[in-house]
């Protein structure tokens, strides 16, 4: 079986189309996080958080699903950065006071205490695409314009310097769900994106040897 019908078997389990994401983006989220437990890049926690930036800020486009468990456990609003666009993303940077969003793999580091409350750092994992995150002070919070409140009064979602701000009510079941070292994509029409994470042979490599781990070995008589 090929990596990809793994992967849409277990996005048609799940029913995520009916949440509004895309296989294409689901795919590759799940391509990087196999890729990233071969090179032992996350822990063993089996979490992965989707950010889908071709969706307009207004739709709920963060999804974080227990792979293990099989399920959808958040789906809510996210933000872009300032100069990535009004209503939709459609400008990224790594550089240093851009003020905008950063594409690609990354892994949850440490949480600490900021302005915006509970807060987690994100250490980007794609060389030229979000690799400056933690020099930028790119982190996950919550931010009182990342609610359908503001969507209501602004007709788009608030945006960050280039943080993924998620709704102020939901931060911290958002953080502490997915801290301690779980992956993150985020996704966008972007043709220059390139990632070392998107090898489907190695998913499925990784994918096998979990399988292998899973089977219990008879007990000598």
């Amino acid at each position: 079986m090929r990596f990809n019908q793994v992967s849409y078997n277990l996005y048609s389990y799940m029913d995520l189309q009916e949440t509004g994401l895309k296989f294409e983006v689901f795919d590759k989220a799940l391509t990087g996080y196999y890729n990233m437990k071969r090179n032992q890049k996350v822990s063993e926690k089996p979490i992965i958080t989707i950010i889908d930036f071709t969706k307009s800020s207004n739709e709920k486009r963060l999804w974080v699903v227990d792979v293990e468990k099989k399920e959808l456990l958040i789906n809510t609003y996210v933000s872009h950065g300032r100069n990535s666009g009004d209503e939709f993303a459609e400008y990224f940077s790594n550089e240093n006071e851009s003020f905008m969003s950063s594409i690609g793999f990354y892994v949850t580091d440490e949480t600490y205490q900021g302005k915006h409350g509970l807060s987690l750092k994100l250490e980007g994992l794609d060389e030229g695409f979000n690799t400056n995150a933690r020099d930028r002070c790119i982190v996950m919070h919550g931010a009182e314009y990342a609610t359908e409140d503001f969507i209501k009064q602004a007709g788009r979602l608030g945006r960050s310097l280039g943080c993924p701000a998620v709704p102020m009510e939901q931060h911290d079941e958002i953080i502490k769900t997915v801290m301690g070292g779980t992956a993150l994509y985020a996704h966008a029409a972007h043709d220059a994106y390139t990632s070392q994470y998107l090898d489907h042979m190695t998913a499925m490599a990784e994918l096998v040897n979990e399988s292998k781990k899973e089977i219990p070995v008879p007990a000598k008589s």
